[in-house]
């Protein structure tokens, strides 16, 4: 961001000092940057869905999207909430305890001098799956905080205390105890949105027609908060036709924003690929891939947002929804794979390392908790927490799914259950009833997949199940230059790659990174990105002046005929 958007707070005490920044630009946020609460000085990154929580914190209660920190006279704390989007990271030197939001500034502040030390083993997961699968940063010295965790430094000696995650209840049998199980849910949910009745200007609501945007939908309804909804695609699309439907439904207003209608293009021209990688670890400081589309700086806006970003987790988690057999065998595959993906392409050394994260996952029982688990460790606590500060510089938008109570009470409930898709459904139909007839576009509702269809009686009283659903239209519009990166782009990235082979070897098999890039065009784009990024990384793109007048990258459609 530009340093003239950027204001401080500071606080000394005896031999503590705690520093804060922040780009809004006014103190309309509550609670304030730094505020004293019974003789503690309490900072917050993130914000509270209740502001007078704050004195409460640290505390695993608390709702909201946020890491705290706290601090006296010779005490320092940081605690993260039970997915930490917002993070915390630490270091430790002989004179220093550093905690702090962001990682390389932790790591620079406790250097000895300005030279940065990269973790390169830790960044073999980096080049697997382009983010982090352990509580390693890119720079040595330098870790996250665990989930639901607080440390505390007091007169100099350290000290880590964690909350384990929610074990799940066994699924409810009947339909009482159903409704009785979703009820905290529900509540929570209610709880993140309230506070957006008194803003004075309606929720922007990204709304498309599949499960998570719409209970959204229906819980800015059943809360009571004004908003309107916008979507993106032609009349056509089911996302426009079930939005349409939504809003109609919910008598809210509904926007339809068309992609351009221009002639078919069979080639774009794209940012060279130092550019893009130097914003990334700019934003991203190494624990994101420039594969990932970050979004860029604007200045900040106050005007509330919503989209579904994370509504996974009311589903068990990404991981467990990619699975169509849930067999013993396959979600260990699914687990073991997570961590060790394509181990031909790395070197012993990395191998053993992504084997020792892997084990006690590996180790635990419930297969199906421990997808759900890792999804909210580090699908959502590394790599979200990391892309998401992109969207920060431009505002903070509203996100229950991420919020503290709402993740805790979802891992509460059976994954089986929640996977199932019941719970969102139920869900839904408890927050505005009138959508019960609106089909959803996509796949069938999971909890209706091999039933026999069912009557829908005219009479009152009967309860059928969900209409039939839209199949996804294909609309010839899914080439992305990223996916099909032509043989331009994959000539850039080889000669950073393969010229940087040096840097990346104690984590690569330099003759299988040469097979990647031996076709013309690369058959493994996005961990071609990856090991691109952490080329970069290792060989001092950032910190440092953006690149300049870098030419812009032109790449073919591969079948411009469609």
């Amino acid at each position: 961001m530009p340093p003239e958007v950027i204001r401080g707070q500071e606080w000394h005490g005896r031999g503590v000092s705690l520093f804060a920044w922040t780009n809004e630009p006014d103190d309309s946020r509550q609670p304030p940057l730094i505020s004293r609460h019974d003789g503690r000085v309490i900072g917050l990154n993130g914000h509270l869905a209740d502001p007078a929580d704050v004195a409460a914190l640290p505390d695993d209660s608390v709702g909201g999207c946020f890491s705290a920190w706290f601090a006296r006279d010779g005490e320092l704390g940081a605690s993260t909430a039970i997915n930490r989007v917002c993070p915390v990271f630490y270091a430790e030197t002989p004179e220093l305890h550093v905690v702090g939001s962001r990682a390389l500034l932790v790591h620079l502040a406790a250097r000895p001098d300005d030279r940065i030390e990269h973790d390169v083993l830790a960044l073999q997961s980096m080049v697997r799956q382009g983010f982090f699968l352990s509580d390693e940063t890119p720079y040595k010295g330098v870790s996250a905080l665990r989930p639901s965790s607080r440390l505390v430094v007091r007169d100099g000696v350290r000290a880590i205390t964690e909350t384990p995650l929610p074990e799940a209840a066994p699924a409810p049998t009947s339909a009482r105890h159903k409704r009785a199980a979703i009820g905290e849910l529900a509540d929570a949910l209610l709880a993140t949105v309230a506070p957006l009745r008194d803003l004075g200007e309606p929720v922007n609501l990204a709304l498309t027609g599949g499960r998570d945007t719409r209970i959204l939908a229906a819980l800015l309804h059943a809360a009571g908060v004004p908003f309107r909804t916008t979507t993106n695609g032609l009349d056509t699309h089911p996302d426009v036709i079930l939005a349409r439907m939504i809003a109609e439904r919910l008598g809210v207003e509904h926007t339809v924003i068309a992609p351009p209608q221009t002639a078919a293009k069979d080639a774009v021209l794209v940012e060279h690929p130092r550019s893009r990688a130097w914003e990334t670890l700019r934003t991203c400081e190494g624990m994101t891939s420039a594969y990932e589309s970050i979004v860029s700086y604007l200045p900040y806006s106050g005007k509330p947002t919503m989209s579904g970003q994370s509504g996974e987790t009311l589903r068990a988690g990404s991981l467990n929804l990619l699975q169509s057999d849930l067999s013993d065998k396959a979600l260990l595959r699914r687990i073991d794979t997570t961590f060790r993906k394509d181990a031909k392409l790395f070197t012993a050394e990395a191998n053993e390392h992504a084997r020792e994260l892997a084990e006690p996952w590996l180790a635990r029982p419930n297969r199906l908790e421990t997808l759900d688990h890792l999804y909210i460790w580090y699908k959502v606590g590394r790599w979200q927490a990391s892309a998401r500060a992109g969207s920060l510089r431009r505002g903070d938008p509203v996100r229950p799914f991420l919020d503290n109570r709402v993740v805790r009470a979802a891992l509460s409930l059976d994954q089986g259950w929640r996977l199932s898709e019941e719970v969102i459904y139920t869900l839904i139909l408890r927050f505005a009833p009138k959508l019960r007839d609106v089909p959803i576009e996509g796949k069938p509702w999971r909890f209706t997949e091999g039933a026999a269809p069912q009557r829908r009686f005219p009479w009152p009283g009967r309860r059928p199940g969900p209409p039939p659903h839209l199949p996804t239209t294909k609309t010839g519009g899914g080439w992305s230059w990223r996916t099909s990166p032509g043989p331009a782009l994959t000539d850039v990235l080889r000669e950073q790659v393969l010229g940087s082979l040096d840097a990346l070897a104690p984590i690569v098999e330099p003759d299988e990174v040469r097979a990647l890039f031996a076709d013309p065009v690369v058959r493994k784009p996005a961990q071609a990105w990856h090991l691109y990024t952490v080329s970069t990384l290792l060989t001092g793109l950032y910190p440092g002046k953006a690149p300049e007048d870098l030419p812009q990258i032109t790449v073919s459609r591969p079948d411009p005929g469609r």
